[in-house]
């Protein structure tokens, strides 16, 4: 289970720095019509030569790596139980994410295919369409503005260091980097989901709601989009470096 989970998180890495890859082409002007989202990197995987392989290890990794938190979640013992709690909760919705990315890769691993960020618009609309829907989703949009701040504060007070064994010398200050830089790119980009999904309720418009993709591109807009857009992609790829880095020495 400890090899599995460590598996799961190297294909989450190799999934970002897809992402990452796919976002750098948009600021540089294209990107042959690809969604900057996890949708979009499952979708080179299964285009590439022995992509199908690929893809069911990323079944198989992000799946145990969902288990292996649930199982955490529920095994932890002693300590201060209003901690024991909250830890349980982070860790069950971490492993609900790792398995909704597994079902995902599942599906283009069967020759299927599917677009995350019409998922996340379909189902703002249907929040939108329930009574209180607009109120639910500002709340769902606020939650993930505070995903978004987590990730910058757990990168910029170098917090993540807690979940690895970190190696001395260069090689340290170097997964050191990769997080600090990751964190905080990916804490910006779901920041700037966040934000779009608050503007989807504030204007009823579904549409305006499509996930990480529709946040990555919207950036374009904004002045000297491209160089933005480019730089957050950067971080991204740190992420997903760091994310090798946890694959190895990740505590668990």
């Amino acid at each position: 289970m400890q090899a599995l989970a460590r598996l799961g998180y190297a294909v989450n890495g190799l999934l970002h720095i897809l992402i990452a890859g796919i976002a750098i082409a948009v600021a540089l002007g294209g990107s042959g019509g690809e969604s900057a989202d996890q949708s979009g990197a499952l979708g080179q995987l299964a285009s590439s030569p022995g992509g199908v392989f690929v893809l069911w290890t990323v079944v198989v990794g992000l799946a145990a790596l969902g288990l292996w938190l649930l199982l955490s979640a529920f095994l932890l013992k002693g300590g201060d139980p209003k901690k024991k709690w909250s830890h349980r909760a982070s860790e069950i919705g971490k492993a609900v994410v790792y398995f909704l990315l597994a079902a995902t890769a599942s599906t283009f691993a069967s020759g299927g295919s599917t677009s995350s960020s019409a998922s996340a618009s379909d189902a703002s609309a249907q929040l939108l369409a329930a009574p209180g829907g607009v109120v639910l989703l500002v709340v769902v949009g606020l939650g993930v503005l505070a995903i978004a701040v987590y990730f910058v504060q757990k990168g910029a007070r170098q917090k993540f260091t807690e979940d690895i064994s970190v190696p001395g010398g260069t090689t340290g200050r170097a997964i050191i980097a990769l997080g600090v830089v990751g964190y905080v790119a990916k804490g910006i980009a779901l920041a700037v989901v966040g934000v779009l999904v608050v503007i989807a309720a504030v204007t009823l418009d579904p549409s305006k709601s499509s996930g990480l993709d529709g946040a990555l591109k919207s950036l374009i807009a904004l002045p000297y989009g491209g160089l933005v857009l480019g730089t957050i992609s950067v971080g991204l790829m740190a992420y997903g470096g760091y994310c090798f880095a946890r694959a190895w020495r990740a505590r668990l």
